[in-house]
């Protein structure tokens, strides 16, 4: 059975955040330079949903967390 890889854009849905293409550059440009030390699901500006979605998505390898570690990469 094939699942659809999610995108940024699903992502940004699933986080109850803006999704099109220039809201996510937006919120990229806004919060990029994280610490190298600093876990993305500790960042400040995540609610507690946000990080336990976040979290729970990356511990279960789930099918969001290719483009969680995009997110990430893109973050720091």
């Amino acid at each position: 059975m094939f699942v659809k890889q999610p995108t940024m854009a699903d992502l940004f849905t699933q986080l109850g955040l803006e999704s099109s293409d220039e809201a996510i550059e937006s919120f990229i440009e806004q919060h990029k330079g994280l610490n190298e030390t600093t876990y993305l699901h500790r960042a400040p500006y995540w609610n507690d949903a946000q990080v336990a979605f976040l979290k729970e998505a990356l511990i279960e390898d789930a099918a969001w967390a290719e483009v969680i570690d995009e997110l990430n990469a893109r973050l720091h």
